[in-house]
């Protein structure tokens, strides 16, 4: 049965509508203390940080307010990447972490992510009993006045973070002589990312660093990729490196400015770590990934199998086959030997320390030919419409046109009021026949 609130990644959609209220945002932060609090006796406590959206300052307090009444202490963090509150989840010894985000969507839209002691998403079970207490009178949730929370800003959640990633590398890892474009999309990254580059000795050109609350993912960061591209051609960067709002994306671009999204980094780690004997079992990739990407793992003889569109359904099957790598073309990438989630700053750190030596970031990104892909978003008003048996002889009908010369998928995006239809093939007129095919469908 399909969730009452939680989407494909978390809660999301559009301030001061449906769920994204603070009235809501009470029931939530009362509903998940009170799920968690009953999961961890000895200690109750919650760890929230957020992005740049203006409306963090009226969704933060509510939360706050919902998870001191039921009992739980609460400790703010301010804006930090998505995988730094998953890392500090886990090293705080928290109960659970809330990010207040809508991640690469719009100013106008905000949500939430929520983490478990683990520092793991939750599965679609967790997330059924919380949306249960989220319909229960609160009466039965709330604590005895003398018990309720107590909650304290920390101001050093992005200096922790940091601490965390570069305990991942050698001590002598340095990027001295790298020129970096970086673009944090004015998001929860704007902090984090340019200090640990600089600290590490690159020479950074920072842009999407001057968040005002209304800014975050406009015409910048991984959504806009040609933003980096224009930048290392101006200032002549070994490599550009792009973040979407809270961080937990990556898309790259190297010297002579091509853009590099999720399906080349993960191939070139893939092919690093298992040189290096660090590949556990094989890569876990998406309905989305392109047919290039298996292609080449199946050459270089690794395992790859594809998961539901999701950071976490990605996870979940890492988890079930028990692999360390997987992602999306979108630039959610998984490292599992650090990581529980997307984290666009450790994936760059990564590819960086792999680049140290070489200088030329085309020579190490460029792995594979892709199979020309487009991907269309139509926005509508019922996701259901491709359920009618309109559309559905239409994506029939466009099978049938690719046969086996190629992919399409019609999805519902689980984060917007939007199908998602992608085809891939070498032969783009036939790519672009199947999807004005489906296309004409959903619009009549």
């Amino acid at each position: 049965m399909k969730n009452k609130y939680f989407g494909t990644d978390g809660i999301r959609g559009t301030v001061n509508q449906g769920n994204i209220t603070g009235e809501k945002f009470f029931k939530f932060g009362l509903a998940s203390g009170t799920y968690f609090k009953n999961q961890k006796k000895s200690k109750q406590v919650a760890i929230i940080a957020k992005d740049t959206r203006l409306s963090g300052y009226t969704l933060e307090p509510a939360l706050v307010s919902g998870l001191v009444s039921g009992g739980m202490h609460v400790f703010t963090l301010g804006p930090l990447p998505t995988n730094g509150l998953a890392m500090l989840t886990k090293s705080m010894r928290a109960n659970m972490g809330i990010m207040i985000t809508a991640s690469h969507n719009p100013y106008h839209d905000n949500g939430l992510k929520l983490f478990g002691p683990d520092g793991m998403k939750l599965s679609d079970q967790i997330e059924k009993k919380i949306e249960k207490l989220i319909d229960a009178k609160n009466t039965t949730q709330l604590t005895n006045p003398k018990l309720l929370g107590r909650v304290k800003r920390l101001e050093n959640g992005n200096d922790k973070y940091i601490e965390i990633l570069r305990k991942n590398f050698p001590k002598n890892f340095h990027l001295r002589g790298t020129k970096i474009v970086l673009d944090c999309a004015n998001g929860a990254a704007y902090k984090a990312a340019p200090k640990l580059l600089k600290e590490l000795g690159a020479k950074v050109i920072s842009i999407g660093v001057k968040p005002n609350g209304f800014n975050i993912n406009d015409k910048c960061g991984s959504m806009h990729p040609s933003k980096i591209r224009s930048a290392v051609r101006k200032f002549k960067a070994h490599v550009g490196i792009s973040f979407d709002g809270d961080a937990d994306r990556i898309i790259m671009c190297d010297e002579k400015g091509k853009i590099i999204d999720g399906d080349q980094i993960i191939a070139m780690l893939a092919r690093r770590w298992k040189s290096k004997k660090l590949l556990k079992g094989g890569v876990i990739g998406t309905l989305m990934s392109n047919y290039g990407l298996e292609i080449f793992l199946k050459d270089e003889k690794i395992k790859f199998f594809r998961s539901k569109v999701g950071d976490r359904y990605v996870k979940e099957k890492m988890k079930k086959f028990n692999f360390n790598l997987g992602g999306e073309q979108s630039g959610h990438i998984i490292l599992g030997k650090f990581a529980t989630t997307g984290d666009g700053l450790m994936v760059a750190l990564e590819v960086l320390f792999s680049l140290r030596k070489k200088k030329q970031s085309s020579k190490l990104l460029n792995v594979f030919k892709s199979l020309p892909q487009i991907l269309e978003n139509i926005v509508v008003k019922d996701k259901n419409v491709i359920s009618k048996i309109k559309c559905e002889n239409a994506i029939k009908k466009a099978n049938k046109l690719m046969g086996n010369k190629g992919r399409v998928l019609v999805r519902k995006s689980g984060t917007e009021p939007k199908i998602r239809i992608m085809a891939e093939s070498y032969d783009k007129s036939l790519i672009l026949k199947c999807i004005k095919i489906i296309k004409r469908s959903i619009k009549n």
